[in-house]
Order: C-alpha cells, then sequence, then structure tokens
C-alpha cells in the first residue's frame, strides 16, 4: 500500500529528528575520552604547576582523565607548534604562556604557527606580575624617582633572566615609556640575574615578584612599584608603575588555555564555562596564590581580544628595541 503525501511528510520530519537527535548527542557527549594538556616547558616551571592544577580540577568538572604532557624547548615552540598542528577536536589542549601565544612570533623569524591563526584562545588562567625593584643601596624609592635618575645618569644597568622574556620586555617598554635608558644585561636564568642584582653589580630589576618577595621583606631590596593593572596581593602596600607616573604601563605573564582553530565552537564554549566555575572557587584561587599567582576567569570573547592585544604590543616593543632571537 503507498503512503500518502502526508504520511511521508511525517515520516520524513521524524527521520530528521532522529538524525537531528543523534547530532545533538555527538556533540554533548565530548570528552568521551582523556584529554591532554600539553605544557611548552619542562616539569617544575610555574607554567607545568598551573597546567597540573587545571588538569586536577578541571578533569573531575568534566568527568574525565586530563593528562599533563610536557614538550619543551626551543622557548616553548616546540609544544606550541605540536598542539597547533594537532587535531581540532578539543582533545590536544595548550596551556601556553604570553611568550608562546603572543610574543615569539615577533623574536623568531623561523616560527612553524601563527599564534593568531592557529590556536583558538578558551580562558585566560593566571597571571604572575613583575615587581620594579633596586638594591637597598641605590638611593630611590619610587618609580619618579628612578626616572629621574635614569634621566641624569647613563651608570645604570638592568638584569633580566634571558633576552626576550617578560622580564627584558617590561624593562624595554619601561625606557620606551619613560625615555630612558638603561644597560641590558641578560643572564642564563633568573637565579644568576637575582644574584648580581643583590650584589649591586646591577642597579635595576623586573623581578618575579614571588622570587623576590623575600628579599624585599628582608629589606635587600627596595619594591617601587609592580609591572600589573592592580596591585598584588602579596604587596599590596606597593603602587603600580601606572599609578606611579607612567599612566597606561602594564605587563604581566599570563597563562592560558587554547585549542588548534577549528576546534568546534560548542566545545570551546563548554571548556571556558568550566574553566570560569573552576576559576572562580576559593580552592582553586588558593592553589595559584600559592604558585605566586592569581587566578584570572573570563569570557572567551574578552580573552581573544587581550591576546590579541598582547600580541601588538609586544610587536611594537620588540620592533623598536631592536631584539631578534634565533
Amino acid at each position: 500500500m503507498q503512503l500518502s503525501l502526508l504520511q511521508m511528510i511525517r515520516a520524513g520530519i521524524a527521520a530528521l529528528a532522529v538524525v537531528g537527535g543523534s547530532a545533538a548527542a555527538q556533540a554533548g557527549s565530548y570528552p568521551d575520552k582523556p584529554v591532554r594538556l600539553i605544557v611548552p616547558f619542562g616539569p617544575g616551571s610555574v607554567t607545568d604547576q598551573l597546567a597540573r592544577i587545571t588538569a586536577d580540577k578541571l578533569g573531575k568538572t568534566l568527568g574525565q582523565t586530563v593528562i599533563v604532557e610536557n614538550k619543551a624547548g626551543a622557548g616553548g615552540n616546540i609544544g606550541a607548534g605540536y598542539v597547533a598542528s594537532a587535531p581540532a577536536d578539543g582533545y590536544t589542549l595548550l596551556l601556553g604562556p604570553a611568550s608562546t601565544n603572543a610574543v615569539n612570533p615577533s623574536l623568531y623569524h623561523d616560527l612553524k604557527y601563527d599564534p593568531m591563526k592557529d590556536f583558538v584562545p578558551i580562558s585566560n588562567v593566571a597571571s604572575v606580575t613583575n615587581v620594579l625593584v633596586v638594591p637597598a643601596e641605590v638611593p630611590v624609592h619610587t618609580v619618579q624617582e628612578l626616572i629621574a635618575q635614569l634621566k641624569q645618569s647613563s651608570a645604570y644597568s638592568y638584569a633580566s633572566g634571558g633576552a626576550g622574556g617578560t622580564q627584558h620586555l617590561a624593562a624595554e617598554l619601561f625606557k620606551s615609556m619613560s625615555g630612558t635608558q638603561m644597560l641590558h644585561v641578560p643572564y642564563k636564568g633568573g637565579g644568576a640575574a637575582l644574584a648580581d642584582l643583590l650584589s649591586n653589580r646591577v642597579q635595576v630589576m623586573f623581578c618575579n615578584l614571588p622570587v623576590c618577595l623575600p628579599h624585599i621583606k628582608a629589606g635587600k631590596l627596595t619594591a617601587l612599584g609592580v609591572s600589573s593593572a592592580r596591585r598584588s596581593e602579596l604587596l599590596p602596600q606597593v603602587p603600580t608603575i601606572a599609578e606611579s607616573g607612567l599612566p597606561g604601563y602594564e605587563v604581566d605573564g599570563w597563562f592560558g588555555l587554547f585549542a588548534p582553530t577549528g576546534t568546534p565552537d560548542e566545545i570551546v564554549a563548554q571548556l571556558n564555562a568550566e574553566m570560569t566555575k573552576m576559576l572562580n572557587t576559593p580552592e582553586v584561587r588558593q592553589l595559584i596564590l600559592a604558585q605566586g599567582a592569581t587566578a584570572e576567569p573570563g569570557s572567551q570573547q574578552d580573552f581573544a581580544r587581550f591576546v590579541q592585544g598582547e600580541h601588538d604590543k609586544w610587536a611594537r616593543v620588540i620592533k623598536q628595541a631592536g631584539i631578534t632571537l634565533e
């Protein structure tokens, strides 16, 4: 018996409903296997510690294991490049710092990935501020006093843990905005730089706040200002550099969650929602604060705009300072 036109239409609608329901079920099944979180630096780094906090807590909210994998080398470019070329299915993610996802394109001419094209930003995770410090023997106590000294004398030098790092770029931005000059003395790591700063062999440093905090409290270093947009919970009495005479100055060491471009929007939205929920819990905020960092929850759209802004800012600073790395 032939089906009537009405019966055929009803059958077609039912079939479409089944297909649509199946597709919706597939879209809503993420994740149905372990997720890999790639860290572009070695174990024990701040990036690694934040990744392990993220993996533990995010895995519990997703109901699936999140495995941390360290793929270090080439200033973080190896790990970032690995994720950039991974399948865009939400199962390979990057815990990327400012260097790999905003700074390195302007430093390395042979970069194998484009962070603006090859990644979709999911969520900011945390930020670590630097503090502008001088040895106690240096006769300055404020940012404005330091600027005045730098304009009168060419004898000042600043230390960094290596060319192209946040400490180096923070100082170059400071020089540019204040119209001053200092000699850059790069070291093979922040520890060696800090040792010479404490010995007054160099006079200025943008130091990772948690590292320098004990020396500030001991009176060996004078904290002039923090590089973040707001005062630090770890050193609330010290003003920001922006409020100390350089409005607009802001440098944060930040860390975010990224996925390869092409990752489905619903997965990106799901991950952002879970990260926002997680980063707003007192437990996670305290775990991150224990690493000397501040939790930074927010929308996916705000984080994407932030990353683009960081990329553009550092491109200008690096070009002006003539910094290149091989």
